[in-house]
């Protein structure tokens, strides 16, 4: 019998309860934001920070966009309230301030088609100050490619794969236990946050190849009763540990690669963005089900994510595909083990075609910046060896392909995974590289497919 035949278990869908106040982004969002802006980048994401160096100009239409230093448009102006969808209209089950009737549940990450193309390099750009910025700024051990963080993250519009998914009236509690189930069967969903975006579309059809069966995302209570066989409630209590708030932390990561290298670690900078890392999490979402907690003070229980076992087993052949975003490994019968989302290359700095294989695997690695192969960072025009650590700029894990500069690695960024673009290399959350780190041997083949 397919184990996705409703269970039955209508009550079980109240242990999954997340006792908090709407963000204020939620709270903004459902207030009508009459009199806002957004910037929607040309893939329909919408942007959280200015990037540096960014100007603003006019295209070919008239509409005021955001460009980069080569005339490239990075984002389009919009009325928000001509962007986002209107609320969905609520009933007495679902009363969750979280979902919206997008596709995906998610106005902040979904999918919409391209808003503007991008300024003829040849055009004249009628360039203007920045009158307001609305958003932040935000060995074989060592690594050598350009870092991904480094170049305007803008991915192109792709046709969709898959038919797309809609949740019917699911709260933001039931799309976590959602994602804990999919992250529990090895296809993961990327940092666990509630919403149901692309990752986690794409990990539900990862699902379904693997093991055949249809997944139904909206029978919250068979999904309750599997996760109920596999490890228990998708949140459980955690207490914080003396080690857990002593660390040890950073007080910041610095953006000069010089002031990188002169520091002995990359680590965290808070136990917050350590545990989030650690129970798969997305760090927003770990402070949002923890109002008011003090995460720095040994004793305190707080909620997390209870993500299951890590995957295990042997990958003798490593599928990377570009369209999707996403990572499959197989093993030598020719079944899926694992499948990751991911960021994989761009246009400016595409990924290699063809097949390569896995040369070495290294944990825990440094980078190495060279100014001769990489970017030009600032002012730094010598080879630095900038210290390992999960904040570094590949993260907690590298794993050297055959074609030189290129890699499957992890990055400090987890909530950006296969939402943004890399500069050619494969990049998977920490916790998803280490992972299948663990499952890789050199000569595993990798092939790019697009």
């Amino acid at each position: 019998m397919n184990r996705f035949v409703r269970s039955g278990l209508s009550a079980a869908a109240a242990v999954l309860a997340i006792a908090v106040a709407p963000s204020a982004d939620a709270q903004q969002f459902y207030n009508g934001r009459q009199g806002d802006i957004v910037f929607v980048a040309p893939n329909g994401d919408i942007l959280d920070y200015v990037p540096s160096g960014a100007a603003y100009a006019r295209d070919r239409r008239g509409n005021r966009v955001l460009v980069d230093p080569y005339g490239n448009v990075i984002a389009t102006e919009m009325r928000a309230r001509g962007y986002y969808p209107r609320p969905p209209v609520r009933d007495a089950y679902n009363n969750d301030a979280y979902y919206g009737d997008d596709p995906y549940g998610d106005s902040r990450y979904s999918e919409r088609g391209a808003v503007t193309g991008s300024i003829p390099r040849d055009a004249a750009i009628d360039r203007q100050p920045l009158d307001e910025q609305p958003y932040p700024q935000g060995g074989e051990n060592y690594a050598s490619i350009e870092p991904d963080q480094q170049m305007p993250e803008m991915a192109q519009p792709k046709p969709p794969q898959e038919p797309v998914i809609t949740l019917k009236n699911k709260s933001k509690s039931e799309i976590v236990a959602l994602q804990v189930f999919l992250d529990r069967a090895g296809v993961s969903p990327g940092a666990i946050d509630g919403h149901m975006g692309a990752n986690v579309t794409k990990a539900i059809y990862a699902y379904q190849q693997m093991t055949g069966e249809t997944l139904d995302p909206n029978n919250t209570d068979a999904i309750l009763e599997q996760l109920r066989m596999t490890g228990g409630l998708p949140l459980v209590s955690y207490t914080i540990t003396p080690a857990d708030a002593a660390g040890p932390y950073v007080a910041e990561i610095p953006e000069d690669y010089a002031h990188k290298a002169a520091m002995s670690s990359l680590g965290y900078t808070s136990t917050t963005e350590m545990l989030a890392e650690r129970f798969h999490m997305d760090e927003g979402f770990l402070k949002e089900i923890n109002p008011g907690i003090d995460f720095t003070v040994p004793g305190t229980v707080i909620k997390v994510v209870n993500p299951g076992e890590v995957k295990a087993g042997s990958v003798a052949r490593i599928i990377a595909d570009k369209g999707r975003k996403q990572v499959f490994a197989y093993d030598n019968a020719g079944n899926l083990v694992a499948a990751y989302p991911a960021s994989i290359g761009s246009t400016d700095t595409p990924s290699p075609s063809g097949t390569v294989t896995v040369e070495r695997v290294a944990f825990n690695p440094g980078y190495t910046y060279n100014p001769k192969i990489n970017f030009q960072q600032g002012a730094n025009d010598k080879i630095l060896n900038i210290p390992p650590g999960p904040n570094g700029p590949v993260g907690t894990v590298w794993m050297a392909l055959s074609k030189p500069t290129y890699g499957i690695h992890g990055t400090p960024e987890p909530s950006k995974i296969g939402r943004t673009q890399s500069h050619g290399c494969i990049r998977l959350t920490n916790w998803d590289a280490t992972e299948l780190a663990k499952m890789v041997k050199p000569g595993v083949t990798v092939e790019f497919t697009d």
